[in-house]
């Protein structure tokens, strides 16, 4: 039988997948070491002796610090929000599976996201659970040796199979958080770390000091809750200037905005981009998508979208979709046309 290598992470996910890919492959799990302890390590291993499956844990930690954490604190240092699994998954977990069934001599590797790999080409999953805008930066040629077995499911049937397996981790409930940053206070995360920004003023578009902020670390674009700002009016965080160390308020009228600019593309078409296209674009982790035609931009694309889309956020991912194919991705940048001129 054929060796798969899965990413075996001690949630359920990554347990029924187990169980699915052991009818067709000799599955062999890995349990990925962020260096964190806990539970998840035990629950993997569970998991796999559950099934009477090779287990063994690879140690990540250098490569997330390098790759992910350090860029991490880097974004928020420069005024952006960024978006650490979409850079992990291309830039660490995945390369550590596929040098783990380099090892062994496998072709393949798994892991539990809800996506769709056909004819080479990255899918979306069920609409439900759609886990693609995370996994488009992905490279094309590591799309070859993917297989996410839970793309046709929903998150309600793989609980239902995971009770009727009798699964260790049945009803373990779902992670959600950043996994280094597992009780979701990157801020404090951030602080730990030392040389976070100092405290400074949140001014409105006229430069009229509204209040104090804690450092420009502890927002992002579109940001209300959390200002303690009174005013006239609710205020949202509308700009993020880490050269004057302030954070712009707004009534959040001019967060919005047709033109969003992207780079560092990821194009997984197997057609270059030549001419205007219709798509449709994903600017964050929801289900919200917008019809949009895209066009090169220097280095990298120019998205005009149909309607007004609130907060392009640098350091989010714009991918762009035709139907369920994700054509690509590009990093938004900075220059956005949302917010006050600069002064």
């Amino acid at each position: 039988m054929e060796k798969i290598v899965l990413g075996l992470s001690g949630g359920v996910d990554s347990a029924v997948s187990a169980k699915l890919l052991s009818a067709d492959f000799e599955v062999h799990c890995i349990y990925l070491d962020i260096g964190l302890g806990g539970d998840s390590a035990r629950d993997a291993a569970a998991v796999a002796a559950c099934f009477g499956l090779e287990f063994a844990t690879v140690d990540i930690r250098a490569a997330l610090e390098e790759q992910v954490c350090a860029p991490f604190a880097a974004a928020y240092l420069a005024g952006q929000t960024p978006l650490p699994c979409a850079r992990c998954n291309p830039a660490v977990k995945f390369p550590a599976l596929l040098s783990a069934a380099d090892r062994i001599g496998a072709r393949y590797v798994a892991t539990g996201h809800y996506a769709r790999i056909e004819a080479g080409r990255l899918k979306k999953g069920t609409p439900a659970n759609d886990q693609s805008y995370m996994l488009a930066r992905l490279p094309r040629e590591m799309l070859t040796r993917i297989r996410f077995p839970l793309g046709g499911y929903e998150k309600t049937e793989v609980r239902a199979l995971a009770a009727q397996m009798g699964l260790p981790v049945a009803g373990k409930p779902d992670s959600m958080e950043i996994c280094f940053i597992p009780d979701g206070d990157y801020a404090a995360w951030l602080e730990k770390r030392g040389k976070t920004p100092p405290a400074g003023d949140f001014v409105d578009s006229a430069g009229n000091v509204l209040g104090r902020h804690r450092g420009i670390h502890a927002y992002t674009l579109g940001q209300r809750r959390g200002l303690g700002v009174s005013g006239p009016h609710r205020y949202f965080v509308s700009a993020i200037r880490p050269e004057r160390n302030e954070v712009e308020l707004s009534d959040g009228g001019d967060l919005f905005t047709t033109r969003v600019r992207s780079r560092e593309i990821n194009w997984l078409d197997t057609e270059a981009l030549t001419n205007p296209r219709r798509v449709s674009i994903r600017l964050r982790h929801t289900k919200a998508v917008s019809p949009a035609v895209i066009s090169l931009d220097g280095d990298g694309v120019l998205m005009e979208t149909e309607t007004p889309v609130r907060a392009p956020t640098p350091g989010q991912l714009a991918v762009f979709y035709d139907g369920d194919v994700v054509l690509g991705s590009g990093w938004i940048a900075p220059d956005q046309t949302i917010g006050s001129a600069q002064r």
